[in-house]
Protein backbone atom coordinates (compact mmCIF):
# COMPACT_ATOMS: atom_id res chain seq x y z
CA UNK A 1 0.00 0.00 0.00
CA UNK A 2 1.43 3.77 -1.28
CA UNK A 3 1.10 6.48 1.60
CA UNK A 4 1.51 9.64 -0.32
CA UNK A 5 1.84 12.88 0.85
CA UNK A 6 1.27 16.68 -0.34
CA UNK A 7 2.80 19.93 0.69
CA UNK A 8 1.48 23.68 -0.12
CA UNK A 9 4.04 26.37 -0.99
CA UNK A 10 3.74 27.18 3.03
CA UNK A 11 5.11 23.83 3.85
CA UNK A 12 7.78 24.10 1.91
CA UNK A 13 8.85 27.46 3.69
CA UNK A 14 7.89 26.38 7.00
CA UNK A 15 11.68 25.72 8.66
CA UNK A 16 13.27 28.46 6.67
CA UNK A 17 15.32 30.80 9.02
CA UNK A 18 15.29 34.65 8.46
CA UNK A 19 17.44 36.87 9.53
CA UNK A 20 16.42 38.97 12.39
CA UNK A 21 14.75 42.23 11.89
CA UNK A 22 11.55 43.95 10.86
CA UNK A 23 9.10 41.95 8.67
CA UNK A 24 5.19 43.31 7.47
CA UNK A 25 3.21 40.22 8.46
CA UNK A 26 -0.14 39.15 7.68
CA UNK A 27 -1.87 37.89 10.28
CA UNK A 28 -3.48 34.72 8.70
CA UNK A 29 -5.40 33.53 12.31
CA UNK A 30 -5.72 33.34 15.83
CA UNK A 31 -6.72 30.46 17.75
CA UNK A 32 -7.81 29.39 21.21
CA UNK A 33 -6.90 26.25 23.16
CA UNK A 34 -6.04 25.13 26.22
CA UNK A 35 -2.48 25.32 27.76
CA UNK A 36 -1.31 21.77 28.20
CA UNK A 37 -1.73 21.61 32.02
CA UNK A 38 -5.31 22.91 31.26
CA UNK A 39 -4.43 26.44 33.80
CA UNK A 40 -4.70 28.69 31.49
CA UNK A 41 -5.43 29.28 27.50
CA UNK A 42 -3.10 29.39 24.61
CA UNK A 43 -4.02 31.92 21.70
CA UNK A 44 -1.13 30.96 18.55
CA UNK A 45 -0.94 33.26 16.10
CA UNK A 46 0.20 32.45 12.26
CA UNK A 47 1.24 34.86 10.03
CA UNK A 48 2.79 34.71 6.91
CA UNK A 49 6.22 37.18 5.88
CA UNK A 50 5.36 39.63 3.36
CA UNK A 51 8.41 41.60 3.17
CA UNK A 52 10.85 43.25 5.22
CA UNK A 53 9.47 46.23 6.40
CA UNK A 54 12.55 48.47 6.39
CA UNK A 55 14.04 48.07 3.07
CA UNK A 56 11.38 45.94 1.29
CA UNK A 57 13.46 42.97 0.46
CA UNK A 58 10.92 40.11 -0.33
CA UNK A 59 13.90 37.26 0.45
CA UNK A 60 11.83 35.77 2.80
CA UNK A 61 8.20 36.65 1.55
CA UNK A 62 5.70 33.52 2.26
CA UNK A 63 7.73 32.15 5.29
CA UNK A 64 5.29 31.21 7.96
CA UNK A 65 5.69 32.95 11.63
CA UNK A 66 3.43 31.30 14.76
CA UNK A 67 3.80 32.31 18.32
CA UNK A 68 1.92 32.55 20.90
CA UNK A 69 -0.04 34.84 23.77
CA UNK A 70 -1.38 33.23 26.87
CA UNK A 71 -4.25 34.05 29.01
CA UNK A 72 -1.44 34.36 32.46
CA UNK A 73 0.26 36.78 30.55
CA UNK A 74 -1.77 38.97 28.32
CA UNK A 75 0.02 41.78 28.61
CA UNK A 76 1.95 41.02 26.01
CA UNK A 77 -0.58 41.29 23.32
CA UNK A 78 -0.95 45.05 24.42
CA UNK A 79 1.49 45.85 21.74
CA UNK A 80 -0.08 44.15 18.68
CA UNK A 81 -3.32 45.33 19.32
CA UNK A 82 -1.41 49.15 19.94
CA UNK A 83 0.14 48.00 16.26
CA UNK A 84 -3.70 47.12 15.00
CA UNK A 85 -4.49 50.83 16.36
CA UNK A 86 -6.13 49.55 19.32
CA UNK A 87 -6.44 51.64 22.38
CA UNK A 88 -6.11 48.79 24.71
CA UNK A 89 -7.81 50.40 28.22
CA UNK A 90 -8.45 48.16 31.12
CA UNK A 91 -11.46 46.09 32.12
CA UNK A 92 -12.26 45.79 28.25
CA UNK A 93 -12.68 42.72 26.56
CA UNK A 94 -10.77 42.39 22.85
CA UNK A 95 -11.50 39.86 19.99
CA UNK A 96 -8.10 38.81 18.89
CA UNK A 97 -9.41 36.60 16.51
CA UNK A 98 -10.98 39.94 14.16
CA UNK A 99 -6.97 40.57 13.70
CA UNK A 100 -6.85 38.11 11.33
CA UNK A 101 -6.44 39.43 7.33
CA UNK A 102 -4.62 42.12 9.15
CA UNK A 103 -0.89 43.58 8.39
CA UNK A 104 1.45 44.51 11.02
CA UNK A 105 5.23 44.94 11.90
CA UNK A 106 6.96 42.36 13.64
CA UNK A 107 10.72 42.05 14.56
CA UNK A 108 11.34 38.61 14.29
CA UNK A 109 14.74 37.00 15.89
CA UNK A 110 16.42 33.73 15.77
CA UNK A 111 16.68 31.39 18.72
CA UNK A 112 17.19 27.94 19.80
CA UNK A 113 14.37 25.31 20.34
CA UNK A 114 15.01 21.58 21.27
CA UNK A 115 18.67 22.48 19.92
CA UNK A 116 17.86 23.89 16.67
CA UNK A 117 17.75 27.11 15.14
CA UNK A 118 14.05 28.97 15.06
CA UNK A 119 12.38 32.09 14.29
CA UNK A 120 11.35 33.95 17.23
CA UNK A 121 8.42 36.36 17.89
CA UNK A 122 9.26 37.80 20.87
CA UNK A 123 6.46 40.38 21.55
CA UNK A 124 7.60 43.44 19.34
CA UNK A 125 5.41 45.21 17.34
CA UNK A 126 4.51 48.46 15.58
CA UNK A 127 2.08 49.74 13.53
CA UNK A 128 2.68 49.94 9.47
CA UNK A 129 4.79 52.61 8.36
Amino acid sequence: MSTFASFSATDLLRGTIIEPAWYRVKIESIGEKPSKDGGSTNYPVEGIVQYNSDSGDTAFAGVPLVWNFNSKAMGFAIGFLEALGIEVQPDTRYDLSKSAGEEIDVFVENGEYQGRLVNRVNHKYRAKR
